[in-house]
């Protein structure tokens, strides 16, 4: 009989395919969703100190976004690593990966120290002119970039158990940091009146406990992997490499998403900063939408992973389509809200005038990307969980730089709302290349898996 660890680890290859999505999906786009509730307030009460204050803000965001971005694509290369072991069953590969997780996220803090000693301040000043919007830019940059640690150590423990198929615990880790931030942001901001910089404090702190609950139960909690310090008596270089085979690709891709909102801001720049300020909180809101279907890719990844290891065609194929079919239910309810409620969601963050009249048009026409997104994302997932990267980067970049910031440019020639069309235009023309780059890798390897589905 089969002792408890090793059905956690088969349940992936195992269990009724919609109900093992949506088990291990929910837990992420949960956090996923708590994730985006904090970055949302934190904007609403910055917004609270004034024009100047969201705007230094909303000009951080792409740096901070970058910084998410290399966490993140590290934690993917992880996971899919991780799952991958697990359904070949070369488990000490998995536990090496596990273990080596920790340094790679000490060794992307350290990155992220010096552009906070040293890159700040020219960074900031790419964008603007005004003293107030750079003093707060700076001070909140800074802070968010020489104290990150928390969430580059977090984050890679945080993908190598949704690896093992355990969500419920990456969920509790998020959930830590969100909370702790939402309750020191306006302790930090008003009380202290700390003002922008409270709002950094606030956030370093969340994601520090994240990190410290994080590494409790990855030490003291069985997870279906150990941790062995012995691993680096002799690394194994070929495990990083592996790593990054996957995450590299990840980290370029969604750093994409960084280069995009600079090459926008610039573009927005030369309209006003009321447009950048737009720009800002189309993306704190959007995450609203977007995170929960990022945290459906967290939880159907692996299982996508497991099963292209273990040479499950029917099961990895079956992922695919719940799990396109449920982030295109997200999508579609978050179109509806875009479309009918763009003045109310716009009135959370003290909207002007002019930010109304931007604002308005903006929500509804950007908004019309968000079907396209969905196929979009599920197929990059499905490249990512069976170690094709480098497909994933090539969308990606379709779709976050190489069309959408040329297609922004020729549009504003026309006016600042001809540049937000720029969104759903990428996205359309980017699921062509998808289609293709999918049907490729079917014909070509996915076919010729087994299609025996296991009793």
């Amino acid at each position: 009989m089969e002792n408890t660890n090793e059905l956690k680890q088969n349940k992936m290859g195992t269990a009724p395919l919609f109900r093992l999505i949506m088990s291990m999906a929910l837990p992420a786009m949960f956090s996923m969703l708590v994730q985006a509730l904090y970055n949302i307030v934190d904007s609403i009460f910055v917004s609270m100190k004034g024009e100047a204050a969201l705007g230094a803000v909303n000009l951080a965001f792409p740096m901070q976004f970058l910084m998410t971005s290399v966490a993140v694509g590290t934690g993917i290369g992880i996971n899919s690593l991780v799952s991958r072991r697990l359904g070949e069953g070369r488990k000490q590969e998995a536990d090496k990966t596990a273990t080596y997780s920790l340094m790679l996220g000490i060794f992307s803090w350290l990155i992220f120290l010096l552009l906070g000693i040293f890159a700040v301040h020219p960074l900031i000043s790419v964008f603007t002119n005004d003293p107030e919007t750079y003093q707060y830019s700076v001070e909140y940059l800074s802070i968010v970039f020489i104290f990150s640690i928390g969430i580059f150590v977090e984050v890679n423990i945080e993908k190598t158990l949704q690896g093992t198929g355990n969500t419920v615990f990456p969920m509790a880790f998020q959930l830590v940091g969100a909370i702790t931030n939402i309750i020191l942001d306006p302790i930090f901001i008003f009380t202290f009146d700390l003002g922008v910089k409270g709002a950094a404090i606030a956030t370093i702190i969340g994601q520090i406990f994240s990190m410290i609950f994080a590494l409790l139960i990855l030490f003291i909690r069985k997870n279906g992997i150990k941790v062995d310090f012995n691993f680096f008596k002799k690394i194994d270089w070929k495990v990083i490499i592996d790593v990054y085979r996957v995450g590299l690709p990840s980290i370029v891709m969604q750093s994409i998403g960084s280069f995009m909102i600079f090459g926008l801001n610039l573009i927005l720049t030369g309209f006003s900063i009321t447009a950048v300020n737009v720009l800002g909180v189309y993306y704190k809101l959007q995450s609203f939408i977007f995170m929960p279907v990022f945290g459906l890719t967290h939880g159907v990844m692996p299982i996508m992973g497991y099963n292209y290891g273990a040479k499950n065609k029917d099961r990895l194929m079956k992922s695919l389509k719940y799990s396109l079919f449920i982030a295109l239910v997200i999508m579609g309810i978050g179109l509806i809200i875009f479309q009918v409620f763009p003045r109310e969601l716009l009135a959370m963050f003290n909207a002007t005038d002019d930010m109304y009249a931007i604002g308005i048009p903006a929500l509804r026409l950007i908004s019309l990307c968000f079907l396209p997104a969905a196929v979009g994302i599920m197929f990059s997932t499905v490249f990512q969980a069976v170690g094709r990267g480098i497909r994933s980067l090539i969308i990606s970049l379709l779709r976050q730089l190489c069309l959408i910031l040329p297609i922004a440019y020729v549009l504003s020639f026309f006016g600042v709302t001809f540049v937000w069309l720029a969104f759903p235009l990428a996205e359309i023309l980017s699921i062509i290349v998808s289609v293709i780059f999918f049907v490729t890798l079917y014909n070509k390897e996915l076919k010729f898996l087994s299609t025996k589905e296991p009793r």
